[in-house]
């Protein structure tokens, strides 16, 4: 949707939900991948950064222990961002990780910052928003928020690990997560996550 065919243009929002790890991930491995990455980070999102991280003050390079030319921040408060137009194309969005409160305000197409707005902006240009939540377990209130978001277009994808892979560390975990992320905005990547095509998985090891 870009003006470079090859590189893909995404948003990636985060937010105050733990997984933390998952972010950082996930952001290393679309630099990694040459895609231009769009990032913004609520303010409780900053907060558990410190917390699960020991990022004091959030930014890119203390995010992915160094540079990344592709990816920008954006202030959580400017509304008036690029990502906050639908003229601005991108491939799509990324909300790792999403708290109850972030889904709410996107179920119900509440757009008072940055973050919210880029996410109603993703659904009514009909481009994939995927919502990653850890909240476990889910109230009542969360499951009909993830059911307007996926009724409106998005994608629920909890982090949630298969173990089919038979992972061995966190990292292996956090990875599988990180992988059908990857795999839902159409962005390649050489993580281990597919049944069948890696470690040489059979269907009599799957039974």
């Amino acid at each position: 949707m870009n003006m470079d065919c090859n590189r893909k243009r995404l948003i990636v929002g985060i937010t105050g939900a733990s997984g933390a790890v998952y972010a950082r991930r996930l952001l290393a491995c679309l630099c990694d991948a040459g895609a231009e990455v769009h990032v913004v980070i609520t303010p409780h999102g900053r907060r558990l950064l410190g917390d699960e991280l020991g990022i004091a003050d959030a930014s890119i390079a203390a995010l992915l222990e160094g540079a990344c030319n592709t990816a920008t921040l954006h202030s959580y408060h400017d509304v008036g961002a690029k990502i906050a137009s639908g003229s601005f194309l991108t491939d799509g969005m990324i909300v790792c990780p999403c708290s109850s409160h972030s889904l709410g305000s996107i179920a119900n197409g509440l757009a008072g910052n940055l973050l919210d707005r880029a996410a109603a902006v993703t659904l009514k240009e009909a481009r994939r928003l995927v919502i990653v939540p850890r909240e476990s377990p889910m109230s009542p209130i969360d499951l009909r928020n993830a059911l307007r978001v996926s009724e409106a277009g998005g994608i629920i994808c909890p982090a949630s690990p298969g173990f089919y892979m038979h992972p061995k560390t966190i990292e292996d975990l956090v990875d599988f997560v990180v992988g059908k992320l990857m795999d839902l905005v159409g962005v390649p990547h050489q993580l281990h996550t597919r049944w069948g095509e890696d470690r040489g998985q059979d269907d009599d090891h799957r039974k």
